[in-house]
């Protein structure tokens, strides 16, 4: 009977001994899940980094940490895609190019997010990551075409004022090479590059507000028309033909080499900063020139971040993107890493608080921003790229006359369009 009570006796310390050990793997178990649901991990470049301090405050807020995955740009595509292929997250977070939206939402690689439209009219770029009114992407860094001119070259030339058409800019640039202020006046990309085509995209846009039909297809008349404005320019000598090969155009205006570019708006600071610049104080920020007047709008070209529809921590990954993405977080990317602001409210309060100096259209431009894709950035963007860039570049190597390039244009970047439907 002893011997039975016993054993009965060891029976139940190693049954209890058992259970206490499982409930402590569960224990553990769970703990390790809700520490797993409060980290994010965050693929950047290292432009978009936001500070130690900076994290460490979120981390405080919200109990969230963020491991970040400082990436080369050139690579985040590739893991992003590599991950996908085994259906995991290369990152909860990741950055976005614009140029990426339509492929990346064809292939089912970014998380619909919610926007206020409070938040969306605030930040003009959230158009270009969004594809049948749904939001895949939140834009973190400012990108959009403003126009500049040397004042102290126009001064010298007798030109009193800031060019509102293209046939002014024209006009002036014939009397800055007549005399002998600069060589090439306007400084563009011509060169075989994506430059090219942001380039044709913004112009024909601003002049025509449209690029493309609603069907996707390139507009032949907008086209056409972007096209003599970049051959003139090219045929007269008022550009400078190291552009056809070179993707060099744009610092030209910082290095006092041409007095008129329309360019990325992070030349504001650019053109001011004594590192970058030798016309430090002499270039003024405008609107674009229009066809007849003052252009009405600006283009983008603007990065965001996404979410990996694989994020096995979605709702810590919606909260860091609010985050990253607010008011006073933009402000602070600016102060510490010069990211500009994709919210029009901080851009504002930046130039109130002394922040961005000489900024002339700054503002104003960036409350005019439009997309030129009709039905979001297509999947196929890269291909039909390719295929504008390259025609302008022939037609710049006097290949092709503005209609051979419409033409071709047309014909190339539609098949392009018919083969993606």
């Amino acid at each position: 009977m002893k011997k039975f009570s016993k054993l009965m006796m060891m029976l139940l310390v190693g049954t209890m001994a058992l259970t206490g050990c499982a409930s402590k793997k569960s224990d553990d178990s769970a703990s390790k899940k809700e520490e797993g649901a409060n980290e994010v991990s965050f693929m950047i470049p290292d432009w978009g980094v936001p500070t130690e301090e900076m994290l460490k405050d979120f981390e405080k807020e919200s109990g969230i940490k963020v491991n970040v995955m400082t990436t080369s740009w050139d690579d985040i595509r590739n893991k992003i895609s590599t991950a996908a292929a085994g259906k995991k997250a290369a990152a909860d977070v990741y950055e976005v190019d614009w140029s990426w939206v339509g492929e990346f939402k064809k292939a089912g690689w970014l998380e619909e997010i919610e926007m206020s439209k409070e938040d969306m009219d605030d930040m003009k770029t959230t158009a270009t990551f969004s594809v049948d009114g749904k939001v895949y992407a939140v834009p973190y860094s400012n990108d959009y075409r403003i126009a500049y001119y040397n004042k102290a070259m126009y001064d010298k030339a007798g030109i009193k004022e800031a060019p509102k058409t293209w046939d002014q800019v024209i006009e002036n640039a014939k009397i800055l090479k007549e005399k002998n202020v600069v060589k090439y006046p306007v400084s563009n990309p011509m060169a075989a590059t994506e430059k090219s085509t942001t380039t044709f995209l913004w112009l024909a846009y601003s002049r025509n507000g449209k690029v493309f039909n609603e069907d996707n297809t390139l507009n032949k008349e907008s086209a056409l028309d972007a096209l003599k404005i970049l051959d003139k320019l090219n045929r007269e000598g008022l550009s400078d033909p190291a552009n056809r090969t070179s993707e060099e155009a744009f610092p030209k205006l910082s290095n006092g080499e041409a007095a008129f570019m329309v360019g990325p708006s992070s030349f504001v600071v650019k053109v001011n900063n004594p590192k970058e610049s030798k016309v430090v104080d002499q270039v003024v920020p405008v609107v674009l020139p229009g066809k007849d007047k003052e252009a009405t709008a600006t283009v983008p070209f603007a990065e965001a971040v996404g979410i990996s529809p694989y994020s096995k921590n979605k709702e810590a990954a919606k909260k860091f993107v609010a985050w990253y993405t607010s008011k006073d977080v933009q402000y602070k990317l600016y102060e510490n890493v010069s990211v500009l602001p994709t919210r029009t409210s901080v851009i504002e309060k930046l130039l109130n608080d002394g922040k961005i100096k000489n900024a002339g259209a700054m503002l104003e431009l960036s409350k005019m921003i439009e997309t030129p894709f009709p039905n979001g950035v297509p999947d196929y963007y890269t291909k039909m790229s390719t295929e504008i860039f390259n025609t302008i570049n022939q037609m710049a190597n006097e290949k092709l006359t503005p209609e051979q390039a419409a033409d071709q244009m047309v014909e190339k970047v539609n098949k392009v369009v018919a083969e993606n439907k």
